[in-house]
């Protein structure tokens, strides 16, 4: 059949022909899982709690987990969490690989966590499974690594499209969080996967936007202030979820070993937050909905502030701190989630942090006697805090836009946006999805000089031919070593093969032809320190750092235990880097 193919039909038609079918199969997982998500949630919410057994509510989302991470443990056997820093990974590495069962072990992973009640979203596994589709379809075709990274960019433009039938975001989402070149080439495939699942989402749940408008004040000029506001507050949100999220992860990464205490845990919290605050039940749609359609009131039902005097009496700073209690709690419910073995992604739980901060902010300003409209706010919101957690303004905007159907809205959703992410940027250069990959120097960017850097690895440039000597060594003995040398540079190690310092040829040239000396001196005299000690997992883009900062040509390498390794030359560097240029700009 390969054969066949590479007779009848050309390269780029069956790229075209591809990304049709990626787009289709994407948007058939994205219904799939949305499907089971619900039939999941109805057994939960219809069966299980029905009226007022709200105690449910305690042990539904450890059930989810504890499914879940049995599931990845026994059946998966593979990480299946973090899925766009996967794909990420993956583009980073320029392998393109992403294993099959990651077409539906993602699937199976998150709707089990989420029906549950778990307390993350379903977009991030989604976009993983799209991309997986798109990975092993171009790898049963035999395709290049460049056209392997195009088919998993279909699948993510496909997987968006379809989950939230919005195309438009599909494609930026694509080129501007996963970093994809905007060339033709490239646009043409991304947009037919993603309108493809797009109109197939529409052919089985119509054309009504996820959270329909169903009043929405106009855009009136003598409000962008108060946005400007809301996109600061939206940025410094943003910067809370990136940073507290990152650090509850790793605390519950290292801290906690056990499987069964990782469940206990983070079952219990979940738990515990969701019986006290509903809203952080499941990914939060229903709230969302809720609050840019202006019925906050809703959003409190089966809480403890539902049906209560007290809380009648004192009612909008009683929902104000009610909501900001759950904005603060909303990371930890998802790390815990995460964490206890749930499977899901922060797409849902960052677009419901931007949906109540937007609320929040304009009922205080409303309070303050400015009346602004709490429906848009929390809309605009919506897109402040996507644009500043996922460093992706242009995601946020048409995202929302396409989510909603708020069009006449545009003007704020880019204020809100643009602010919200520049604010961030203020305190962290990287996403919460490229965090990870940028502290280990594996992520692409669009910037092409330090793509290159990222691309070159320490093997690629390692230099081993220089002959080793040793502290005890005479001069006589190294003058016979030289001669046997083409190096100009000697490593000095132990018998261990710790790296101990460096003899440079031209620090022994004035007594080297004097043999009365050659007794006198041991390497160990005559040794220097190098201007700097690289590590053999040290980003490219660190080591041309540390050559500029030392202004050296050679400096050694090391491992963990600083065993010597080899040199590495700036002039192989850049010899290396001139190659992987070309490579690199012919794609």
């Amino acid at each position: 059949m390969i054969e066949w193919r590479e007779r009848h039909i050309s390269e780029k038609h069956l790229v075209l022909l591809l990304s049709f079918f990626v787009g289709a199969f994407s948007a058939a997982a994205a219904a799939i899982l949305k499907s089971f998500i619900r039939f999941i949630q109805w057994i939960v919410e219809e069966q299980l709690i029905g009226d007022g057994h709200t105690w449910w509510y305690l042990i539904t989302p450890i059930i989810g987990i504890t499914l879940a991470a049995l599931f990845v443990k026994y059946i998966v056997r593979d990480d299946i969490s973090h899925g766009i820093t996967k794909i990420l990974y993956a583009i980073s590495q320029r392998k393109s690989i992403i294993k099959a069962h990651n077409m539906w072990s993602s699937i199976i992973g998150s709707g089990l966590t989420i029906g549950f009640g778990g307390s993350v979203g379903a977009e991030a596994p989604i976009v993983l499974t799209g991309a997986a589709i798109g990975s092993n379809l171009a790898k049963a075709f035999r395709l290049d690594q460049k056209t392997m990274m195009l088919m998993i960019g279909c699948g993510a433009a496909g997987a968006i499209g379809g989950i939230f039938k919005a195309p438009i975001a599909g494609l930026v989402f694509t080129l501007e969080v996963l970093m994809m070149d905007l060339t033709m080439t490239s646009v043409a495939p991304l947009l037919i996967s993603s309108v493809t699942a797009t109109a197939i989402s529409y052919i089985l749940t119509g054309t009504d936007p996820m959270f329909p408008l169903d009043t929405a004040e106009p855009f009136l000029v003598n409000r962008i202030p108060w946005y400007l506001v809301l996109g600061v507050v939206c940025g410094l949100i943003s910067l809370y979820f990136t940073r507290g999220m990152n650090k509850l992860e790793q605390w519950f990464k290292h801290t906690i070993r056990s499987m069964w205490a990782k469940l206990l845990i983070g079952g219990v919290v979940l738990s515990v937050l969701i019986y006290i605050f509903p809203p952080l039940y499941g990914e939060g749609y229903d709230v969302i909905r809720q609050l840019i359609n202006g019925d906050s009131m809703s959003a409190i039902q089966n809480s403890p502030l539902e049906h209560n005097e007290w809380a009648a009496r004192n009612g909008h700073w009683l929902l104000l701190t009610y909501f900001g209690f759950i904005v603060l709690f909303k990371i930890v419910a998802s790390v815990a989630t995460n964490g206890a073995g749930g499977v899901g992604g922060i797409f849902a739980p960052s677009l419901f942090m931007g949906a109540i901060t937007g609320f929040l902010t304009a009922r205080i300003m409303n309070m303050s006697g400015l009346m602004v409209p709490e429906a848009n706010f929390a809309l605009v919101g919506m897109a402040g805090l996507m644009s500043g957690v996922m460093h992706a303004p242009l995601t946020g905007i048409f995202l929302i836009a396409e989510l909603t159907g708020g069009y006449h809205l545009f003007m704020p959703l880019m204020i809100v946006s643009v602010i919200s992410y520049l604010t961030i940027m203020l305190f962290e250069p990287h996403s919460l999805y490229a965090m990870r990959l940028a502290q280990k120097g594996e992520l692409l960017t669009h910037n092409k000089d330090r793509n290159v850097l990222t691309l070159l690895k320490m093997d690629s440039v390692l230099e081993t031919d220089f002959i080793t000597i040793f502290p005890e060594m005479t001069l006589g003995e190294l003058v016979k070593v030289i001669s046997e040398s083409h190096r100009n540079i000697f490593p000095v190690i132990d018998h261990e093969g710790h790296l101990k310092g460096i003899l440079l040829l031209d620090e022994v040239r004035n007594i080297m032809f004097q043999p009365r000396l050659y007794k006198r001196f041991t390497v160990g005299q005559l040794m220097t320190s190098p201007a700097a000690v690289l590590s053999f997992d040290q980003p490219m883009e660190k080591v041309m750092e540390v050559f500029e900062d030392t202004g050296a040509w050679n400096l050694p390498v090391v491992d963990q235990d600083r065993r010597y390794l080899g040199f590495v030359s700036k002039s192989k560097i850049f010899n290396s880097y001139r190659h992987v240029l070309v490579h690199f700009s012919e794609e």
